[in-house]
């Protein structure tokens, strides 16, 4: 595996990311914005049980005169590429230097802290491909306070947030009757659940490589095998730690998390145990595809072999006959220097007896059932 990944360094960077590591000596609290890294888009949302705030702004001070009023505000910033921008929203809402670099170095292990009045739950969150088997997958960070939310995506175009916005628009269900710390867990559910639209994409696929690879199993099937491995590997990456950390607040508790919204929460970790048992699953049922492409290779190169030694068994005998007959000694010196030679009907007479020998030989192998997988059946 290492030497396939020595091939692709790209591959190496975009997998482990190290352009992102803090150097030995650096100061903590430090931020690095990466170049590539679309500016941020800010949202706000600020509701209650009656009346509904949603609108996009430009700077952070914005949002100042909703963080202090007794209704949710959801602030929602989208993207990292703009350091100024991002640490004005660290200092509008006094965010400490530790938790800024959390959210904006990624990617971070999922993970929970708790600094008073504020907690820090830093997620994976992963959203399929459209029409082909691939996920897009980002970190979200969650600032959680007693009236506001904070929120702070990699990528403005991805996100599971949809439900839960409409949710809040259409005042469905118990959201809007509720706190910052429910709109926390259905986030993080909304961010859980849209685990489960992935893994049944690589179940399709999964499916699609099995037959495939008892059919006729190529070098690109082995490709596909790999790459999904590799792709499960990373889900089970992000899903692992998020256990932990739903866990964690379930167990260790907060006064920002209200005993009613520990209780969601537990559905919530049991939606991470789905998932989890999910991806092992697939990831066995990929590492069994690995060794059943190589069993159907080595199946198919027996079969060839077994073939070639068959077609082989059947003119050896001809090869001898016709050697004997093209060594041309001369009839006149003696009688018993191949006489057939002046026979009548001596090349019909040979033809004939190299067709029995072949045929005989044919008939031999079929009954002896060596030819059953040679020959071609109807599937369904």
């Amino acid at each position: 595996m290492v030497s396939k990944l020595r091939r692709f360094p790209k591959l190496v960077n975009k997998l482990y990311r190290k352009e992102f590591y803090h150097q030995p000596g650096t100061i903590p609290g430090t931020i690095f914005v990466n170049a590539d890294a679309p500016p941020p888009v800010i949202f706000l949302m600020d509701y209650d049980q009656t009346n509904l705030t949603r609108q996009q702004i430009a700077t952070p001070e914005e949002c100042i005169p909703y963080l202090d009023t007794e209704s949710v505000t959801w602030v929602d910033v989208q993207g990292l590429g703009n350091q100024d921008l991002l640490q004005r929203v660290g200092q509008v809402f006094d965010l400490h230097p530790l938790v800024l670099e959390d959210v904006v170095n990624v990617p971070e292990r999922p993970k929970i802290e708790d600094y008073e009045d504020q907690l820090l739950i830093i997620s994976r969150m992963v959203v399929p491909k459209e029409k082909i088997c691939g996920f897009y997958s980002e970190q979200v960070s969650f600032i959680l306070a007693k009236h506001y939310l904070l929120t702070v995506q990699e990528e403005p175009e991805h996100d599971c947030f949809e439900g839960v916005r409409a949710r809040i628009d259409k005042s469905k269900g118990i959201i809007r009757k509720q706190g910052t710390d429910y709109l926390t867990y259905a986030l993080l559910d909304a961010i859980i659940d849209g685990f489960f639209p992935v893994l049944e994409l690589y179940g399709e696929r999964i499916e699609e490589l099995e037959e495939e690879v008892i059919v006729k199993p190529t070098q690109q099937t082995l490709q596909h095998i790999y790459q999904i491995r590799r792709e499960l590997l990373q889900l089970r990456r992000a899903i692992w730690p998020q256990r932990d950390a739903i866990n964690a607040l379930i167990r260790d508790g907060s006064d920002l998390i209200g005993e009613e919204v520990r209780i969601y929460l537990r559905d919530c970790y049991d939606h991470t145990v789905q998932v989890m048992d999910m991806v092992e699953t697939y990831r066995e049922l990929a590492s069994g595809l690995m060794d059943v492409y190589l069993s159907a290779v080595s199946n198919k190169m027996n079969e060839i072999m077994k073939l070639l030694t068959v077609v082989s068994a059947i003119f050896i005998p001809l090869t001898f006959v016709a050697g004997i007959y093209g060594m041309n000694f001369n009839t006149e010196k003696s009688p018993y220097n191949m006489p057939e030679l002046n026979w009548y009907w001596g090349y019909p007479v040979c033809i004939a007896v190299m067709a029995a020998i072949a045929f005989g030989l044919l008939f031999f192998f079929w009954r002896k059932g060596w030819l059953q997988n040679f020959v071609p059946t109807k599937r369904n």
